[in-house]
């Protein structure tokens, strides 16, 4: 994964012009090694949390300057730079090093090699042999399929996340419900988010202009004693939360912040967007009840997606809001996108009322628990003394801390020549950068793969350890003398 820092949406040099100095710079210093392929413009665009227009733009850029090189069917190289074997199989002497092909624990998402495609393909064949198949095909409602919405309505109310006053709206992925939201209400006014956080939703609200106001994320959530103090501090409009298995932190909130957090926000007039993308990912443990199922106002806002659960590439998630909102939701979307595509709905639902994604649900429980388990035991064994990391109860992702003399976004163009990857935390940051942080995401990938990265991290981050505090020691002693 590209190790690209925040781009900043109010400065007067244009989003791909920045993005292009940062990948030129990757390529010159060689941190992008010579025949590195770069992510595709959509795999990237969604990453960072940009358009796919300025993501091609800052390629052409780099094209034009004889840094990179397109391949069509194959896409974008590195031209330039040092000559480096990309998979870290440069002769490098004998042992572990450069001999992983690949472990990338940059992406958040599921692995393909649990997608039921059998099964995907007999849904697919029944929706098109229905006799709704010809209006599936035609335009919709903005507000989404209906009788998915009905369905997701439904599951919702007999859950109580939903009341008799909520509405539903479909949209293409969590990520076009916070950019509807966005849109919509209309930001003046400082929003509370994770720190860390997932950059799609913080750099969704940095481009509408809202000044963003990070509160700190633990094991248990958000830091409750600085989101108290914050709100009082900046009254806020917005509170973005993600309660179950935060990205990147793989942290969730106990049954008692949820209320706490609720009787703060509720006292101060503050909306809380509570994105439960990961939920239905619970290895272990009870489920903890959703924040808008503990709201007795109702005015919490849920996001909810089948991306992680189901099929990443059909872009299909939901809002359930009060009625008002979502009428207003609607209209904004109309004026986006028309609809989101009524085909992607339909096989879905189907999918879910055949109980074939409850079946693959619980497969995805299993093998996520068995990676989950794989990573905590690597972690314990091949990160240097003085690391910390999270330990989750399910989703896709956990946070390192890595001892304070180390930088993972230094370090990320060592892993990536040997074959690893992952995610420095200053990518995620909202005010508090931490360079020692990374984020580690282990869905997609198998129990042995996940050891095998992790071995060769570990080694990565001893030995630059023992290299800086060597220079420590160096340092000291040539001062005394």
């Amino acid at each position: 994964m590209l190790a690209i820092a925040p781009l900043n949406s109010r400065d007067k040099t244009p989003l791909f012009r920045q993005l292009h100095a940062q990948l030129k710079e990757l390529i010159e210093s060689g941190a992008l090694a010579r025949g590195t392929r770069l992510p595709a413009t959509r795999e990237l665009a969604g990453t960072i949390g940009l358009n796919r227009t300025t993501i091609s733009a800052a390629y052409a850029l780099l094209e034009s300057d004889g840094l990179i090189t397109g391949h069509v069917g194959r896409g974008s190289f590195v031209a330039g730079g040092p000559l480096t074997d990309v998979r870290g199989s440069e002769m490098r002497g004998s042992g572990e090093r450069g001999s992983l092909d690949s472990a990338s624990f940059s992406r958040s998402r599921p692995s393909e090699l649990l997608f039921p495609l059998e099964e995907f393909r007999k849904t697919c064949s029944e929706v098109i042999a229905s006799d709704d198949a010809a209006s599936i095909l035609q335009l919709g409602s903005p507000s989404g399929y209906p009788p998915l919405r009905r369905y997701l309505l439904e599951q919702a109310r007999a859950e109580g996340v939903a009341r008799d006053s909520d509405d539903i709206l479909i949209t293409s992925g969590c990520q076009q419900a916070f950019d509807l939201l966005q849109r919509t209400i209309g930001l003046g006014t400082p929003v509370l988010m994770e720190d860390p956080v997932y950059p799609g939703a913080r750099s969704v609200f940095e481009r509408a202009g809202a000044r963003l106001i990070g509160v700190p994320v633990g094991g248990d959530g958000m830091d409750l004693e600085i989101l108290e103090r914050t709100i009082a501090r900046e009254r806020p409009l917005l509170l973005c939360v993600t309660p179950n298995f935060q990205n990147p932190t793989g942290s969730s909130m106990p049954l008692g912040a949820r209320k706490s957090l609720l009787r703060m926000t509720q006292a101060a007039g503050v909306i809380v967007i509570e994105n439960d993308i990961y939920g239905a990912l619970a290895y272990e443990g009870e489920p903890i009840p959703a924040i808008k199922h503990l709201d007795q106002s109702g005015e919490t806002i849920l996001l909810r997606s089948f991306s992680k659960v189901a099929f990443p590439g059909l872009r299909v998630g939901w809002v359930i809001a009060p009625r008002p909102l979502i009428e207003r939701l609607a209209e904004t979307k109309q004026w986006s996108d028309l609809h989101t595509d009524q085909l992607s709905q339909a096989v879905l639902l189907r999918f879910a009322e055949s109980g074939r994604l409850e079946q693959h649900r619980r497969r995805m429980l299993v093998a996520g628990r068995e990676r989950l388990e794989a990573a905590l035991e690597a972690c314990g064994t091949h990160l240097p003394a003085g690391t910390k990391f999270t330990r989750p109860r399910g989703g896709m992702s956990l946070w390192v801390e890595l001892p304070p003399a180390l930088d993972a976004a230094e370090l990320l163009p060592r892993a990536e020549r040997e074959g690893v990857t992952y995610l420095p935390g200053r990518f995620f940051a909202v005010s508090r950068p931490q360079p020692n942080g990374l984020r580690l995401s282990f869905a997609g990938m198998t129990p042995e793969e996940i050891r095998s990265g992790l071995a060769v991290l570990g080694r990565i981050f001893r030995e630059e350890l023992e290299r800086v505090r060597a220079h420590v020691r160096l340092g000291e002693a040539a001062a005394l003398v």
